[in-house]
């Protein structure tokens, strides 16, 4: 037990401020304003220490697992939008060959009904 004593010293103070804090706080609910709060003796602390760091330890596990989740799922749907993004862009690369191949045909097919047009033209004036 002498070498644990060292350990209630450093974790007893902060067990009492949350004693103090949590018996103020519910005689005060209860409507005792002027109570005294009386000290924990040292098994109650030492019970009360393990229960707080083991309620701590599991808070900040749960903490970091949804962190951990948020984190990839922020990963995730960058990774989603990044796709979507080069995605619309190779389609609007393809959108603007099709204008111009387009443009190019309608060009084509305007100097073809030019030449058809002037065929009989000529056919008709040997």
């Amino acid at each position: 037990m002498t070498e644990w004593r060292p350990h209630a010293s450093r974790c007893g103070s902060s067990v009492a401020v949350y004693h103090w804090f949590e018996m103020k706080m519910k005689l005060r609910m209860m409507g005792f304003k002027g109570a005294q709060v009386q000290p924990l003796n040292e098994d109650v602390a030492a019970d009360l220490g393990s229960e707080l760091l083991g309620e701590a330890i599991v808070f900040l596990v749960g903490g970091a697992c949804i962190l951990a989740e948020y984190l990839r799922q922020s990963s995730n749907t960058a990774k989603k939008e990044e796709e979507l993004r080069s995605t619309l862009d190779s389609l609007q690369e393809q959108v603007a060959h099709l204008s111009l191949t387009v443009e190019e045909l309608d060009a084509r097919l305007r100097e073809n009904n030019r030449l058809v047009l002037s065929l009989p033209a000529q056919a008709t004036s040997k």
